[in-house]
């Protein structure tokens, strides 16, 4: 078995087209130490190919809500996954960005479970820049977001070019 990097899954160099049984399979799905993956069930496991990461959030969606902290009222995101499991963006859940080191585009990642992440779509990843703020850290500034009182950073705040006249 082979998940590709678009999300699709594959069985003997077939796609797997029924939406039910791609998500009964990723409900068994595993990451061992060594970082390989495995679908393990109470009586057998075998191991599978990922060629990027096993999910893909489709969807986000925001909102403002209350933590329950006695805090304020903060911003929390969550995503909505190829499998439809909806993810909380949170300490628990954090968005990682994997910048190319030749071209620095970024190929962003949400914690599905430990050692599981989602790949955000492209679509997905405009819509969460579009509520990215700057940060102070460490000396520089951060284009990032906020989701349960957590900042994620996604890249560093680009220079603004000033001509000389």
């Amino acid at each position: 078995m082979r998940i590709a990097r678009d999300g699709t899954w594959f069985y003997k160099g077939s796609p797997i087209n029924r939406k039910e049984l791609v998500c009964l399979f990723a409900s068994v799905l595993k990451r061992e130490a060594d970082g390989g993956y495995l679908l393990e069930t109470p009586v057998e496991k075998g191991r599978i190919t990922v060629e990027d990461a096993p999910f893909v959030a489709v969807e986000m969606a925001w909102r403002d809500c209350d933590c329950g902290d006695g805090g304020p009222i903060r911003q929390c995101l969550s995503f909505r996954t190829n499998c439809d499991e909806v993810v909380p963006c949170n300490a628990d859940h954090p968005i990682r960005i994997q910048m190319d080191p030749r071209t620095r585009e970024p190929r962003p990642y949400i914690t599905v479970r430990p050692g599981l992440e989602a790949r955000i779509a492209r679509p997905v990843f405009y819509e969460m820049v579009a509520l990215s703020v700057t940060e102070r850290l460490d000396d520089r500034n951060v284009m990032g977001v906020w989701s349960e009182g957590v900042f994620f950073p996604i890249d560093d705040e680009p220079a603004l070019d000033v001509a000389a006249e």
